[in-house]
């Protein structure tokens, strides 16, 4: 096998992006960071690490990472840990941590050092049949006037589910891209009173992803968040999205309990690794 570093995004994205098309729920980030750093690039982005795998002239793998975050390995075969790994010690030797699918991830972290710690434990779910459930209020999509409460929310929600994950803009920053870019910011309300969030990106290569979603503790155990996160998984497939998926983190039984009531069913499990 041989593994050959990319510099150039345009270029990199034609060779993988017809892989990912094949799996666009198990791709579901690596989609993502295509379409936000390649087709949507801006004035101060990092540098990614791209690097693809071959073997007898035929593309067998990927991997990628946006600094600061974790490198992605969902397209690497774990067969080539290994290699991956000689190569990213020299090219990328601050890498902070590695996430994918819990065997790769575990392999690579394990053979990478001695301190790797799990970051985060996480099940990838596919919607099958959306069954929204019943609670008292109605949903609306959130505007620009929203900004403010929804950059609230957002540092909130990463400040209790995601402490130790990089923030590189600030919140009104990314809520307001998030905005332009077309991604679904759906609220629900109570009386008039915003009381739960959930956003969702717009369809791409034929999937939507849910996340994140947030209810203020106040607002809990009256089912918004089920509520919220049905209502913005019903904008996805209205948005023309075959595939809406989500991340549940797997030390919390509440919203993995919720998701499946609401339609969703497990695909996998991930491990974030850092160290």
């Amino acid at each position: 096998m041989e593994a050959i570093v990319h510099t150039d995004r345009k270029l990199f994205a034609a060779l993988v992006r017809d892989r990912f098309a094949e799996d666009p729920v198990l791709h579901t980030i690596a989609i993502s960071v295509l379409n936000r750093y390649v087709d949507h690039p801006r004035d101060g982005d990092p540098e990614l690490v791209m690097v693809t795998l071959h073997e007898n002239d035929e593309l067998v793998g990927s991997l990628l990472r946006t600094p600061p975050w974790h490198v992605q390995l969902t397209d690497w075969p774990v067969e080539a840990v290994d290699l991956a790994i000689d190569l990213l010690r020299r090219i990328d030797p601050e890498l902070p941590g590695a996430i994918g699918p819990s065997g790769t991830a575990e392999a690579f972290a394990t053979r990478w050092t001695d301190q790797a710690q799990v970051n985060i434990l996480e099940r990838l779910y596919r919607l099958e049949e959306l069954e929204a459930p019943d609670a008292p209020g109605t949903f609306r999509m959130a505007g620009e006037d929203d900004v403010p409460l929804l950059a609230g929310w957002r540092h909130d929600f990463y400040a209790e589910a995601l402490p130790s994950e990089p923030q590189t803009a600030s919140g009104e920053e990314i809520i307001r891209s998030s905005l332009a870019l077309g991604y679904g910011n759906a609220l629900w309300e109570r009386d008039g009173t915003p009381v739960a969030w959930a956003t969702a990106g717009p369809p791409n290569n034929g999937m939507s992803r849910v996340g994140p979603v947030y209810t203020p503790p106040e607002h809990r155990r009256h089912g918004y968040g089920a509520a919220v996160t049905a209502a913005v998984s019903r904008w996805a497939l209205d948005a023309g999205a075959e595939h809406v998926v989500l991340f549940a983190d797997l030390l919390n039984p509440v919203s993995n309990s919720i998701y499946q009531r609401i339609g969703y069913r497990p695909v996998c499990d991930w491990t974030d690794y850092r160290w």
